[in-house]
Formats: C-alpha cells, sequence, structure tokens
C-alpha cells in the first residue's frame, strides 16, 4: 500500500513519549515506517534514558532524547524552547505523534515539517488542530494475529498509509553492551554461569505487585528442578525489596536490580533461559528479545498488551471480577487477587517452559 500522503519523506520523526513498555512496543512502527520509506532516515523522540533500548536498531537513523525537566516554571519553558529550537534545526519533512499528550503534538509543530500526524485522544483536544496538519480520529483497532501492544502504535500509522506484515516487537543488543552484561554477571552473580532465569519482582505500581515470600517459593523449585539461579532486575529504587527476596538464597538468587543500565538490563534478560514478572515493562522487553516469559496479572487486562503462545504464558487468578482495570480492588492501591494467587500456578508455568526449552 503507498502511503496516501505521498512520497515527500526524506526526514521523518516519529514521536513515542510514553514509558519503557510503549517505547519497544513501537519497535513494529519504526519498521513499518522504513519498509514504507527505505530510504528515508527515520528518527524517534523518546524520554530519557529509554534511548539505549534502540540504539542498535536497523531501521533508525537516531534516537532523539527529550528530558523530564524538574524545577520553576520558567526553568521548564526555557528548556522547553531550547529543545523546540534543536528540533527545528534538523528539518523533518514529516513527524507522526504517536500519543494523544500534548507535549509530543507541541514539539510536532515546533519542528517545522510540513506535514504533522497526529491522533485525536478520548478527550476533544480541539487545540491539536493548530498543532497538526493532519489529524487522526476513531482509530480502528486490528484483530489477531496483530500483536495487540504493537497495534497502539500501529494503528495511529495503518490510517496514512503505512502498515507492515510483521507485527512482532523486536529489540537488538550491540556487542559491547553484551560484553558489559557479561563481565558484570560475573561478578555481581557467579553463579548464573551455568544458566538463569530474570525475575523481575516490582512495578512502578503497587497495585500490580505479588508477594515477596511467594516469589521465594519460585526461586527455590526452579533451583530444585532445574539448577538456574534467578537473576532479580530493577531499578535502583526497588534494589531493596530484591535483595529481601534473595537473602538467605545467596548460593541460587543475585541481586542485580540498580546495577545495569537500561541496555544492559536487556541484554541479561536477553541471556535469560526465562523470564518472570509482574506486569511491568521488563515482560516486553524479554519478548522483544526473544526470551520466554511467565507474567502475572491482576487487575489489568493482559489481552490488550500481550501474546499467548508456546513461548509467553500468563498467569491471572480465577475471579470474576477480573480483569476489572482499576489501581487494586475500589482502586484502593491493593489487589486482592494478587494477594491470593499462590505460587503453585506460576511455579507450573515456568516448570512447563523451562522443560520445553532446556536441553
Amino acid at each position: 500500500m503507498k502511503p496516501i500522503l505521498g512520497c515527500y519523506s526524506d526526514n521523518i520523526l516519529l514521536i513515542q513519549l510514553g514509558d519503557i513498555g510503549d517505547v519497544v512496543l513501537t519497535s513494529p512502527a519504526i519498521r513499518a515506517v522504513k519498509e514504507t520509506y527505505p530510504e528515508a532516515r527515520v528518527s524517534i523522540l523518546i524520554f530519557k534514558p529509554y534511548g539505549s533500548l534502540l540504539a542498535a536498531d536497523p531501521n533508525l537513523f537516531e534516537v532523539v532524547e527529550t528530558a523530564r525537566v524538574r524545577g520553576s516554571l520558567f526553568r521548564r519553558l526555557q528548556e522547553f524552547w531550547r529543545f523546540a529550537l534543536l528540533l527545528r534545526h534538523r528539518q523533518y519533512d514529516l513527524t507522526i505523534d504517536l500519543r494523544t499528550g500534548d507535549r509530543g503534538a507541541i514539539l510536532s509543530f515546533f519542528t517545522g515539517a510540513r506535514t504533522r500526524v497526529g491522533c485525536q485522544g478520548v478527550k476533544n483536544q480541539f487545540w491539536h488542530e493548530l498543532f497538526f496538519t493532519h489529524t487522526i480520529r476513531d482509530l480502528k483497532v486490528a484483530l489477531p494475529p496483530v500483536h495487540p501492544g504493537a497495534d497502539q502504535s500501529l494503528r495511529v500509522i495503518r490510517e496514512i498509509g503505512i502498515d507492515t506484515d510483521n507485527s512482532i516487537p523486536k529489540l537488538y543488543i550491540t556487542a559491547d553492551v553484551r560484553d558489559a552484561a557479561d563481565t558484570l554477571l560475573a561478578q555481581a552473580a557467579p553463579g548464573a554461569k551455568n544458566g538463569f532465569v530474570t525475575i523481575n519482582p516490582f512495578s512502578r505500581w503497587k497495585y500490580k505487585e505479588w508477594d515477596n515470600r511467594k516469589w521465594g517459593e519460585v526461586i527455590d523449585r526452579i533451583w530444585k528442578a532445574h539448577h538456574l539461579s534467578a537473576v532479580l532486575i530493577g531499578s535502583a529504587e526497588e534494589a531493596l525489596g530484591c535483595q529481601q527476596i534473595v537473602s538467605g538464597r545467596e548460593d541460587r538468587a543475585f541481586n542485580l536490580a540498580g546495577k545495569t543500565s537500561l541496555a544492559e538490563l536487556a541484554a541479561v534478560i536477553s541471556m535469560s533461559s526465562l523470564h518472570l514478572g509482574v506486569d511491568s515493562a521488563a515482560p516486553h522487553i524479554a519478548a522483544a528479545l526473544d526470551t520466554p516469559t511467565v507474567t502475572i496479572h491482576g487487575p489489568t487486562d493482559w489481552r490488550a498488551w500481550r501474546i499467548v503462545d508456546e513461548h509467553h504464558k500468563i498467569v491471572s487468578p480465577e475471579m470474576d471480577c477480573l480483569p476489572c482495570n482499576k489501581t487494586g480492588c475500589d482502586n484502593s492501591g491493593k489487589s486482592r487477587c494478587l494477594e491470593e494467587l499462590a505460587a503453585e500456578p506460576v511455579i507450573r508455568a515456568a516448570l512447563e517452559l523451562l522443560t520445553t526449552r532446556l536441553p
């Protein structure tokens, strides 16, 4: 299909100002744009420090990062203006904002690109008509086998005639990042040299998390069945919680939370035999690196974001109220469904995948 906007695009900017998982799930959209415009310079604008996740993507010319600036209103406006001028100097022909926020729309306008595409959100953001030359409404959701998470971005570009036959997210790891991850594992997780699984026990949102004691049960059973170590990953803020899980299991569980860059974290996941975790960005990273996953979902609806097949399993409590898409029971921040979820279903899913994957 030829894009309906015509062949004007030598210098293209995609705007994805979402979180880590959103960035990972945008990779098929990047690929689709490059397939449609193989000679174009395709760049993407994302928040710091997510750029390292896409640095090795062969479909990208450049990854442009913007910071979430803190401080006074004057300082924020000053930094915003400085960055807007930087974008304008890059002389983009086409910008496509893959989200519905104001920041992406305004930055799209300041690029000066002669074609600026954006979509109308749930709210009637009528002022976006000033920022975009083409506004998309009533986005059409694709049916399976299109990856539901990737479709969040693909449904935007599909409306302007850009698409791909391959909707599976894919990340790439450079040799130097893999070497750095190897060195880190040798130093911080020496027991992982004989094979390991990765675990992300925590999320930005507490209502998505599971009990530390049950994670310990999972680690112990995997060790007993396959003698595989567990490498716990996460942010620096999650390091203490990960250490509580590792405590007493130093021979078979290791804490890497806060010790890796984002790219190194991805490399560690790519080397693992299996990734287990809660609803967060890490399972998206794992799946995009062809690492099998077991992901625990409580209130959130996994069907909108993930696929289930012989390599990727979802464990969710069998309760009539799920998925409720609330921030815990009655939006309390606590999820009874996850509090009552036993370790056994997670262990069973993990051992099934490991049995088929390991020699």
